[in-house]
């Protein structure tokens, strides 16, 4: 009988719907472009859904931003990330200044893309990104939309420029500024805000520093529009803003050019328009011009200027031979932790040293009573004299540390070097036993500290007991304390398990309690490693004999049978021989060494 087989009919497999996406955007919020950009996700949503080959993968929008970058375009960049999420295979836009104005950011955006294998299609230019002349066409065309925005940017420039030779107080646009607020075109005082702007000039006329008046605001709780805290630079910005006096300073700053948009402060390159009686005053020019004078003296006179700073003859004249900044003063304490060696002492180091850590300035620091006694003898003095330093030195560079060079107000100048090692002569012995003293009765903290740190000490030496761990066979580890001075007390350690039994036992707890024993014990004295004196804190002692006991892990019938095993297997003939005649060798060699002897 013939075999039949049944050939079923083959399916066409139906090919895989690309998943499309569309980017709009309007450079403005304005309620005519908002009507465009509801029109492009319109537009876009429709024609995607339309189309049977492609899945509908969403409309990103952007609204009111520039497209000058695309750091700043949140849906823009929600869109890239969903590109490597593998959500997004065809992007569709409007046209390249849509997507981007920047001819640098949309070639980077565009490559990065096609190496991830999505499309790009602008509709408007009817380019497809990876198509063969794709990328040459979107470069001229790029370049063209960057131009645009170039030109765009210049227009609007003429135009405000146009309004501040005019003198329209909104030529800036609506700049906010403390104290003011805009109804229109018009600026208002706050009066709130006003009288803080007042005391601000007030205080800078009554000798204060911004430093003085910043702290003053801080303890009253007083804050800027923000709701943040004054600082020197927000001070500053007041007393210099021309705007309070009711006149206005257009084109203190520009754009450097509309692809980076960085600003510049206008010193020159530009013409300034000075505008006066555009809105109310909050303090009158006199007093503004007045302010400026004193600001400019302040500044030449440097430090000195402020007040709030606690400077002396030093003060300025140390420079950094390195760096070029400043020596600043500092206080530092001496060894803090210890109370008994705790003592203040002043220091000139290096500004960018002390404030910045700067690993490359290695100028050092210079104790302040050594630097007075390495200028008088610069100076041939028996004595440090401050009158005749400042009469004498107008400044002295340190290159490095042990050299300073000194610049006389004569015009002379004199390399000196000096060597002074204060750590080691400050550490004398009495120094020594009170921190030896200090140590064993203020443990440093660390993870590895306990309760009986610093708290058993040796009778003989006076030395504290360390600590130490060995991890036993079965993997458990046990905690030992010995004398630190192992070389004159070697010997056997007190075991903690047992140590805290015995404890138990002194304090009659049924177990030990590291609380009661920091509580009821001041120290443990140990004598010989065997007798323990505990010194209570309510001034009585009890002595304990410490029993070492050897422990170790049972052997099991199956560790017995293997060793018993081994023990013939290791006495055998030949090894046994071997055994025999190195113990005869060594007894001769020794019994032939004795009668040379």
């Amino acid at each position: 009988m013939p075999k039949i087989t049944k050939i079923e009919p083959k399916v066409k497999a139906l090919p895989a719907r690309k998943k499309v996406a569309a980017y709009a955007r309007v450079s403005m919020e304005t309620e005519r472009l908002h009507h465009s950009l509801s029109a492009q996700v319109s537009y876009y949503s429709e024609l995607i859904q339309k189309n049977p080959e492609w899945q509908y993968a969403g409309v990103y929008a952007d609204e009111g931003i520039s497209g000058t970058g695309t750091a700043k375009r949140p849906e823009f960049q929600r869109m890239l990330d969903d590109c490597e999420a593998g959500k997004i295979d065809i992007v569709l836009t409007k046209s390249i200044s849509r997507f981007a104005r920047n001819t640098v950011d949309l070639l980077e955006t565009v490559r990065h893309l096609k190496e991830l294998g999505i499309e790009v299609r602008f509709e408007k230019e009817h380019i497809n990104s990876l198509s063969g002349d794709g990328e040459v066409m979107l470069t001229l065309l790029a370049s063209f939309a960057q131009s645009e925005s170039e030109s765009i940017s210049t227009n609007v420039k003429w135009g405000i420029r146009k309004r501040m030779q005019s003198g329209l107080p909104y030529a800036n646009g609506h700049m906010q500024v403390y104290g003011y607020r805009w109804e229109g075109d018009e600026m208002v005082i706050v009066p709130e805000e006003a009288a803080i702007v007042r005391r601000i000039y007030q205080n800078f006329l009554d000798g204060k520093s911004r430093q003085e008046t910043e702290k003053e605001f801080a303890a009253e709780g007083i804050k800027t529009r923000g709701g943040y805290r004054w600082v020197d630079s927000n001070l500053k910005v007041i007393l210099t803003n021309v705007t309070y006096t009711g006149n206005m300073l257009y084109q203190k700053e520009y754009v450097v050019d509309p692809i980076s948009k960085k600003t510049r402060k206008n010193r020159g390159e530009l013409p300034q328009y000075y505008v006066e009686n555009t809105h109310p005053a909050i303090i009158s020019k006199e007093t503004f011009d007045y302010v400026q004078a004193e600001m400019a003296r302040r500044r030449e006179l440097g430090c000195f200027g402020n007040k709030a700073l606690t400077l002396n003859c030093f003060s300025t004249k140390i420079k950094c031979g390195l760096c070029g900044r400043s020596f600043v003063r500092s206080t530092r304490t001496n060894r803090a932790k210890m109370s008994l060696l705790g003592k203040k002492y002043t220091f000139w180091a290096c500004t960018s040293h002390k404030k910045n850590n700067c690993p490359y300035c290695k100028s050092g620091t210079i104790r302040e009573d050594v630097l007075k006694e390495e200028c008088a003898k610069v100076l041939g003095t028996l004595e440090f004299d401050e009158d005749t330093f400042g009469e004498r030195v107008k400044q002295i560079t340190v290159p490095e540390t042990g050299t300073m060079i000194f610049e006389f107000t004569d015009g002379s100048t004199l390399e000196h070097h000096w060597h002074r090692n204060a750590k080691k002569e400050s550490w004398t012995d009495a120094h020594r036993k009170r921190a030896s003293e200090y140590r064993k009765r203020h443990p440093v903290t660390r993870s590895d500290i306990t309760c009986f740190t610093t708290k058993i000490r040796c009778e003989e030496c006076g030395c504290n007991y360390r600590k130490q761990t060995t991890t036993m066979a079965d993997g458990h580890k046990n905690a030992y304390w010995s004398c630190a001075d192992k070389k004159t007390h070697p010997g056997k350690s007190l075991r903690e398990d047992h140590l805290k039994e015995i404890i138990a036992d002194v304090l009659g707890l049924e177990e030990f309690s590291e609380d009661a024993f920091k509580e009821h014990v001041d120290f443990i004295s140990a004598r010989g490693l065997t007798h323990l004196t505990f010194h209570l804190k309510d001034g009585t002692a009890a002595e304990r004999e410490y029993e070492f006991r050897k422990e170790g892990i049972p052997w099991t019938d199956e560790r017995r049978e293997k060793q018993t095993k081994a023990i013939p297997d290791s006495l055998a003939p030949e090894r046994s021989r071997k055994t025999s005649e190195n113990t005869k060798r060594t007894r001769s060699e020794k019994h032939w060494d004795s009668k040379r002897k």
